[in-house]
């Protein structure tokens, strides 16, 4: 069932953007727990901090993030707990972007509440 009340949508957006700010780069599908996670590089691939925005309409939209990664394909984005380690809170496929050098990909998460 799809949830009706605006209000409810809303407040369940701002509780899945609560989980989690760090945002992750993989090479293939990060299954549930976080694998394939990108690595190396220079500079150094890193997790980046977004910074979610109010929910709207059951929408929740985080700050654009630029994540510096080395040579690779990289399928998928991620969100974390922590800049290091934390928790793998979820994953969506991105748009295949292969980097034949080291480069950057920009990443927006979103969550949407239906």
């Amino acid at each position: 069932m799809a949830i009706a009340v605006t209000s409810t949508k809303n407040a369940l957006a701002t509780a899945y953007a609560g989980l989690g700010v760090y945002i992750s780069l993989h090479t293939a599908d990060p299954t549930s727990t976080g694998q394939y996670e990108a690595t190396g590089g220079s500079p150094a691939y890193a997790r980046k901090a977004t910074t979610w925005g109010a929910a709207a309409s059951g929408q929740v939209t985080g700050s654009e993030v630029t994540i510096d990664a080395p040579a690779g394909t990289y399928t998928h984005a991620g969100i974390w707990s922590a800049a290091t380690g934390g928790t793998f809170i979820d994953k969506v496929s991105i748009t295949s972007t292969t980097l034949g050098s080291q480069g950057q990909i920009k990443v927006t998460p979103k969550y949407t509440q239906s």
